[in-house]
């Protein structure tokens, strides 16, 4: 089970494959004390897999043995569509930062991985949408057969400390407590509150919302109030359309 643990004072909740958890922590995260309490920071570098580049006729594909080769061209831009039922979020995507997590994502996606899925949660208490879940569409998904490297600066060894913060309109990997354990799922930010994850800082931002800022606010509105973290109604993603330039 993967979650996502936010260092701060606030609810706990627990996710699957990769997600998010909110715990109590006061871990400090200012590496340039000397105090022995501090956590020994790293900087992964990003491990690819053996699964071959899909094709513009790749099989829809849900599992996999193994994580992606490099297959972006790094003289070209990447952007991903998401046709969502309440309309479309079109992401401009990292690949100078974290251009792992970026291909991952784009092959996945390749493979329609993520078409027909739900967007299974929002929490305004974190201004999240978290989605990326096509065996179970729910928190109990399994993931795609493997998990990918955090990447994209110093982590702690732990994996409870990292270089992000968060504001919204980002695309982001879902991840547990543990390092190097994100694989598919992923989480939009919808609005100011996500800065709560600042503390931690370990989910993987990889993209940037340029179009559809106006279809994440209407999702934030949709938390039904009589199940928290929860969509009151279905909030599914059509597809997702990668476009390279």
């Amino acid at each position: 089970m993967l979650t996502i643990v936010i260092f701060a004072a606030v609810v706990s909740a627990v996710q699957s494959d990769d997600s998010v958890d909110l715990a109590a922590d006061d871990t400090t995260t200012d590496s340039s004390s000397t105090d022995s309490t501090q956590p020994e920071l790293v900087e992964p570098e990003f491990v690819y897999g053996t699964t071959p580049c899909p094709g513009p006729d790749a099989p829809e594909q849900i599992d996999f043995e193994d994580g992606f080769v490099d297959c972006l061209d790094p003289a070209k831009s990447y952007t991903a569509t998401f046709q969502t039922n309440l309309g479309e979020v079109v992401v401009e995507l990292d690949t100078e930062r974290t251009p792992g997590t970026t291909n991952n994502f784009v092959n996945l996606a390749r493979h329609r991985y993520y078409d027909d899925t739900l967007i299974f949660r929002i929490d305004g208490s974190l201004d999240i949408a978290q989605g990326g879940s096509p065996h179970t569409n729910d928190n109990s998904d399994p993931g795609p057969g493997y998990t990918i490297t955090d990447e994209g600066g110093p982590f702690d060894v732990a994996g409870t400390v990292g270089p992000f913060t968060y504001e919204p309109g980002q695309l982001v990997m879902a991840r547990s407590q543990g390092p190097n354990s994100g694989g598919a799922q992923y989480f939009l930010t919808l609005g100011p509150d996500v800065s709560a994850l600042d503390s931690q800082g370990t989910y993987v931002t990889f993209g940037q919302v340029t179009q559809g800022l106006d279809v994440l606010t209407e999702m934030l509105a949709l938390e039904d109030p009589d199940n928290p973290g929860t969509p009151v109604r279905l909030l599914s993603v059509e597809t997702v359309t990668i476009t390279e330039s």
